[in-house]
């Protein structure tokens, strides 16, 4: 019996030919060798499928090539539905935010230098001032994300010390992150009150002692809890807390600055609202619906802002250059609301008319059926998503793939720009809402390559 694997080429032999000699320019010899010996043990294991002629093996060689040297982390379009995906980066930058990250990026920067006085500075001014007027707090920090900023806030004001928290309030946040497991990291130990579904005033009242370092309030912006609950605001809680001689640590999380009321998005709270409370610090995310960078924002009394800066985790929790230039950009839109909503990304895609989605939809969809593609427009609902309003839904439209959605979905996950969609009722959808009106083309080129 012949054994078809004794008919394959040798590496050697491969590495020879002109095709795979020309790759060797553009990449070096030992990974196109690396390249080389996958694709024969790949002929090895199924050699009824191994490539039959020349061209054919360096047409596999240069796509295991391809493959090895495409980066992990790359850009996707959106087409979940889910505007603030935090599997997908959250939000999107604004196009000035990206201007001066490559403005900072290009050369040097006063990052921690002060050029009125011709001496060292501070990396935690660059943004603080325009926290300060958006949101009327006394003093601004920014770190490397919300729950980085709850740590440091914990860890300087209640180390060692007893921080109340409600049962109903100790949520999970993506990727399995409690918030027991991040407050017990603080040095703080955590004291529960209340019930899963009710807590009440006199519960934080009857757990205050000389061993208390502060209250905690968690906004519960990722569930919802309906029936017979009861819960204390933060307004409250403040006073509780200053009768009680201790800070009160709110936990914003969404970082919204606007009121998103008029968009059919009511009830979530404004970082102004926030501060407001009468809190003490307020911490919230810079890439949920701030629609800024990564970052943990903390706001609030000055002086224990500057305990915070100078903890020597703060060192640890900073951010950079590039994170810092985003976010200021990014802050400076919400002097004009008007322009915020039109060109911060998230806040665009959540305030986007259904009328309009749909018109985009099927546009793409006319394209793909002229192009031999069964595809279709259907009214759906899209959600927030990054932990805020999660009982909203949206009005959208998404074109509709018919055929072997598995299939299809998998080929575009794999497409030089991948698409990440929704199957639902054995069809392929993709939601257009968090896509940009200028990806649309993008998208119509994506799913003709998948669909081929």
């Amino acid at each position: 019996m012949n054994d078809a694997r004794r008919a394959l080429p040798s590496v050697h032999v491969l590495l020879e030919q002109e095709g795979v000699r020309a790759l060797a320019e553009h990449a070096p010899r030992a990974v196109v060798a690396d390249a080389v010996r996958q694709v024969l043990a790949d002929a090895r294991a199924e050699p009824e499928r191994a490539p039959a002629t020349d061209a054919a093996w360096q047409a596999a060689i240069a796509a295991r090539l391809a493959a090895h040297e495409r980066p992990t982390l790359q850009p996707v379009l959106n087409a979940t539905g889910v505007v603030l995906h935090t599997n997908l980066g959250r939000a999107p930058l604004a196009e000035v935010a990206l201007a001066a990250i490559a403005e900072v990026a290009r050369g040097f920067s006063s990052l921690e230098y002060d050029l009125d006085a011709g001496a060292r500075g501070s990396r935690h001014v660059h943004c603080a001032a325009l926290l300060r007027e958006l949101t009327g707090a006394e003093d601004a920090l920014v770190v490397n994300n919300c729950a980085a900023a709850l740590v440091l806030a914990l860890n300087t004001l209640a180390n060692g010390r007893e921080a109340i928290v409600s049962r109903g309030e100790l949520v999970e946040i993506g990727g399995s992150f409690r918030i027991p497991d991040i407050m017990a990291r603080s040095g703080a130990q955590m004291v529960e009150v209340g019930t899963t579904n009710r807590t009440h005033a006199d519960d934080y009242r009857r757990a205050c002692s000389p061993q208390t370092g502060a209250i905690v309030s968690v906004h519960r912006s990722n569930f919802t809890l309906d029936g017979f609950v009861a819960a204390v605001s933060p307004r409250d809680l403040a006073g509780i807390a200053a009768t009680a001689g201790v800070p009160l640590i709110y936990d914003f999380g969404s970082g919204l600055m606007l009121d998103l009321a008029p968009w059919g998005l009511p009830g979530e709270p404004t970082a102004r609202d926030a501060v407001a409370s009468g809190a003490s610090l307020v911490v919230m995310s810079g890439d949920k619906l701030l629609g800024g960078p990564q970052a943990g924002i903390i706001l609030g009394d000055a002086a224990r802002v500057d305990a915070l800066r100078s903890n020597p985790l703060a060192r640890a929790l900073r951010v950079d250059k590039l994170t810092l230039a985003a976010l200021h950009a990014t802050l400076l839109l919400y002097r004009e609301p008007e322009r915020a909503v039109q060109e911060i990304p998230a806040l665009a895609m959540l305030t986007a008319p259904q009328a309009a989605v749909r018109a985009r939809a099927e546009a793409v969809a006319s394209q793909l059926v002229a192009g031999g593609v069964r595809a279709r427009v259907e009214a759906v609902e899209a959600t927030v998503g990054g932990g805020a309003f999660p009982s909203a839904r949206i009005p959208s439209c998404a074109v509709v793939l018919d055929g072997d959605a598995v299939r299809v979905e998998r080929a575009l996950r794999a497409g030089s720009l991948p698409v990440v969609g929704r199957i639902a009722d054995g069809a392929l959808r993709l939601d257009l809402r968090a896509i940009a009106p200028a990806n649309d083309h993008r998208l119509v080129t994506a799913v003709m390559d998948a669909t081929i």
